[in-house]
């Protein structure tokens, strides 16, 4: 109701999804008050990092410690998220647009590491 108020017209299903996709946690808030934030340690499972990858990722190619990802448009930003918080040791950040991705690598000889384990989850 608040955010209807707000001018926001969206569901109780479709707030529901979005705090359960941007895995936010209830903590307390003052005295028998929560409020929704995000963990201290995000994580992302294997099942959802699977789905990202499968679901989004359209193509990829790389050049030297750099992997160039391009996704379906709107989807860069989650996918890039969700490579960051699955904490893969090779990659040292990302770096996402509307339907592009650069991920760096540590180091260029990482890179066919990288793609192996992309492509793990595209299969």
């Amino acid at each position: 109701e608040m955010l209807k108020q707000e001018g926001f017209n969206v569901t109780q299903a479709t707030v529901s999804r979005d705090i359960k996709e941007l895995a936010l946690i209830k903590v307390t808030y003052g005295e028998d008050q929560y409020r929704y934030s995000l963990p201290t340690e995000v994580t992302v499972s294997e099942a959802r990092l699977r789905f990202m990858l499968k679901e989004f990722v359209l193509n990829y190619a790389a050049s030297n410690n750099i992997l160039v990802v391009r996704t379906a448009p709107g989807n860069a930003n989650a996918v890039a998220s969700a490579l960051d918080n699955a904490q893969w040791a090779e990659i040292l950040g990302s770096v996402a647009g509307d339907d592009t991705i650069l991920v760096v690598a540590r180091k260029p000889e990482e890179i066919p590491v990288i793609i192996e384990k992309l492509e793990s989850y595209l299969d």
